[in-house]
């Protein structure tokens, strides 16, 4: 022991980690094997796993597609696989798939309701995708005149003067100092374009033929009120959130009002509404559509959950946010749509989500009130005689369009969340 230091000269090379930390191996140890509690519910899940798709999985397989009743399904079923098996009749689905996807839907005019969704993808993609350029939004902003068209038909008249009349109103509106004003340019403009569509249509009968509501059906049916919902729920649940938190003590006292006696209220009450009691505040004579009421009737309900979602985020931003948007001299509005609401919404991104894919299964329940959703038409095949006793192929038919759907939105919400947070750094 001299007291000299040793100094290496050299750098060690490199080193794999251990097998055991590396790879499956290492992703089960540290995932699923990580103590004796997560060891002893991985083995139960596993056991929960296998002992479900032993039994399901034989079902599903061993199933018959060409068959044209349950009777016969069954009988084919016991031919191929053997006395006492159960499988699956999705003959069903192969005779019926079209009546559960487009409804009563004239089987000839099926490319409206198609070219209405692909336009939908097209329409939505701005809005979802900072990416698309920006100058789509033009076609977002048309695309709910041009896709009520496609799908209820009747002259082209009636959405484009609504269109026209908009586009005027927007283009006067500039010209005008007081926003209320700018409003009421707005309305007048779009009602005399409408007034005037009468006229054209008289003079230039020009359309399609129109389809009445009741031949609507199926995930047309669900995915028209759901859209429609979700999109005039979130502007609308925006403005009754900061009505809610505002000073103004009537604007205040109208949006709780508002907002507490529609969550107190359960969604199917307000749909028998729609369907009952709606067209008794009509003037005597006036035909008001009922898949209309019953948007109107979902989207005022989404709309009261979703301002509370909102309130949420609002409610969550730091006292300081509000103060520094005071002082770099905004108004009351530029504040809220430069500083506040964008990180509002960003707090809010789960919760509205959430309300958006509860709101899209909420529309199982327009089967109560007469109008054939996916189960309600799931019903009406089941009282077919050749059919009847059917079910769980039909309600898994169901789910799973359902999952594809939900599941979509839960996974634009989880990107969306993503590139928020990298935008951030």
């Amino acid at each position: 022991m001299d007291g000299t230091t040793f100094v290496r000269k050299e750098i060690l090379a490199a080193q794999s980690p251990p097998t055991s930390e590396i790879g499956i191996g290492g992703w089960a140890r540290e995932n699923l094997f990580g103590s004796v509690f997560n060891s002893v519910m991985t083995v139960l899940s596993a056991t929960a796993v296998v002992l479900f798709l032993a039994e399901s999985l034989p079902w599903i397989l061993q199933s018959s597609w060409t068959a044209n009743s349950l009777s016969e399904c069954r009988e084919r079923i016991s031919d191929r696989y053997g006395e006492g098996v159960h499988g699956a009749c999705w003959s069903v689905i192969r005779e019926r798939y079209l009546q559960m996807l487009f409804g009563f839907y004239p089987s000839e005019l099926y490319w409206r309701p198609i070219l209405t969704f692909v336009l939908l993808l097209g329409a939505l993609s701005p809005v979802l995708f900072p990416s698309i350029p920006r100058i789509l939004l033009v076609f977002s902003a048309v695309y709910p005149f041009v896709g009520y068209w496609l799908l209820w038909g009747g002259s082209i008249w009636g959405p484009f003067s609504i269109v026209a009349g908009f586009a005027i109103g927007i283009f006067a509106g500039q010209h005008v100092k007081y926003r209320i004003a700018m409003i009421a340019v707005l309305i007048l403009s779009v009602y005399l374009c409408f007034r005037i569509s009468g006229y054209l249509q008289t003079a230039a009968p020009v359309g399609i033929e129109p389809i009445e509501s009741a031949q609507m059906g199926g995930f047309l049916l669900s995915v028209t009120i759901g859209t429609t919902g979700i999109v005039l729920s979130l502007p609308i649940g925006i403005l009754l959130a900061l009505g809610r938190t505002s000073d103004l003590l009537i604007v205040k006292a109208i949006c709780v009002g508002f907002i507490e006696f529609i969550r107190g209220v359960p969604l199917i009450t307000l749909l028998f509404v729609a369907s009952t009691l709606l067209n008794l505040f009509m003037p005597p004579g006036t035909n008001f559509d009922l898949i209309l009421r019953v948007v109107i009737m979902v989207t005022l309900f989404a709309s009261a959950y979703m301002a509370e979602v909102i309130r949420g985020g609002l409610a969550a931003l730091p006292r300081g946010q509000y103060e520094a948007a005071d002082a770099l001299g905004l108004d009351y509005w530029k504040s809220i749509r430069l500083v506040i609401l964008p990180q509002a919404l960003k707090i809010s991104i789960p919760g509205i989500v959430s309300t958006f894919i509860g709101l899209f299964k909420d529309t199982t329940l327009v089967s109560i009130i007469g109008l054939l959703d996916p189960l309600g038409l799931s019903t009406s095949i089941r009282a077919d005689s050749d059919w009847n006793g059917i079910v769980w192929e039909l309600y898994g038919f169901v789910a799973l369009m359902f999952f594809i759907f939900c599941f979509a939105m839960s996974r634009y919400s989880m990107y969306l969340e993503r590139k928020l947070e990298i935008s951030n750094h």
